[in-house]
């Protein structure tokens, strides 16, 4: 029987949120209904709030969710009733080329709970990112759910549902970072932290945080950041060069999604160096190279989606590792908060006065 449930939604482009009451339908053929217990917000949930992603409103905004499975549907083996889940929106289908030449972190054909969440006048949600966890339950594809350990607090496992993920993947899974190299990361909010952590996790010897903002590169070094460059106060690209010996980083990662910073990210690197861009531009954004450079600098220019991350494999493993006090994630946490506040939130997120808030039910 469906299930009536407070949720947060984005009723139009740039209206403020608000909270309705969601009415979820049991789980259909290969999927579950999982009861949150946190979700972190994050930037895509105000890009669809500002209508950046689609126009497809009412939204069920939140995606960066940790909780326990209540129901699955036919066909269901992976989770259970009672697991402890963190929810992922890129559950791969097995079937797709990508998925079946070994590469399930590319797969083409990723999947979402075929059911839709609605109000109480039938009017259907689009859940952000096929998850809507700014609510009390939510519908998902049961491949959106990776079972992890139980011990773990849900505040901190719902962040590597989206952005601690996407920055610790663009190290290690996408930047290959490796021990002793050499690493820059341009931005340093909660994506970019996550890639310092990352890189930190993987070896690398130096670490260098490039922001704006002093306060952000305080926090960066918390994160494992061995220096840091205000990119207001001072040139980046030669700042990075001049830490390295002048060569340029191994890898340097784009946690901003701006042309500009990407002209950066592209001369800080070291000849035959990777790029990685992980922040997320707009449609309408323009890069322009000297076709040259490209080629003589050599390298790799890759692009990093969530991380270029497998949940099955990796999100397990993160897990171990907080909880052998090898990945701090509490640090990433700036605050908990409930669900009446989440355009709150929003606001002290893009006067950047937080790396995460985190809404617990």
């Amino acid at each position: 029987m469906a299930q009536e449930v407070r949720g947060v939604i984005a009723p139009g482009k740039d209206e403020p949120v608000r909270v309705e009451t969601i009415v979820v339908p049991d789980p259909g053929p290969g999927e579950a209904v999982v009861q949150i217990q946190a979700c972190g917000v994050c930037h895509t949930d105000l890009h669809y709030k500002q209508g950046g992603i689609s126009d497809d409103f009412p939204f069920l905004l939140g995606h960066e969710a940790a909780g326990v499975v209540e129901s699955v549907g036919e066909g269901v083996t992976d989770v259970a009733p009672g697991d402890f889940v963190i929810l992922n929106w890129r559950a791969v289908c097995g079937q797709c080329r990508a998925c079946l030449r070994g590469r399930p972190w590319y797969c083409f054909n990723t999947h979402n709970a075929k059911q839709k969440m609605t109000l109480t006048d039938g009017t259907e949600l689009s859940p952000a990112l096929g998850i809507g966890a700014f609510a009390e339950k939510t519908l998902v594809a049961a491949g959106q759910c990776t079972k992890v350990d139980p011990s773990v607090s849900p505040q901190v496992a719902g962040l590597l549902g989206c952005g601690v993920m996407a920055g610790i993947g663009a190290a290690i899974n996408t930047g290959n970072v490796g021990r002793g190299d050499t690493v820059a990361v341009i931005g340093c909010g909660g994506v970019g932290d996550a890639a310092i952590a990352g890189s930190n996790l993987a070896g690398a010897a130096r670490i260098i945080a490039v922001d704006i903002d002093d306060r952000k590169l305080e926090k960066a070094r918390s994160m494992g950041a061995t220096h840091t460059v205000n990119s207001r106060e001072t040139d980046a690209v030669a700042a990075i060069r001049e830490l390295t010996g002048g060569f340029g980083a191994d890898v340097v990662i784009e946690a901003v999604g701006r042309p500009e910073t990407y002209q950066q990210a592209f001369y800080a690197r070291d000849l035959a160096g990777t790029v990685v861009l992980v922040g997320v531009p707009t449609p309408e954004m323009k890069l322009e190279l000297p076709l040259l450079d490209v080629f003589g600098r050599g390298g790799a220019l890759k692009s990093s989606w969530y991380g270029d991350c497998l949940p099955s494999r990796d999100f397990p493993m993160l897990i171990d590792l907080h909880l052998q006090g090898r990945l701090d994630l509490e640090a990433f946490v700036t605050e908990t908060i409930e669900l009446t506040d989440v355009e709150k939130a929003f606001e002290r997120m893009h006067h950047g006065d937080v790396l995460r808030s985190v809404v617990v039910l």
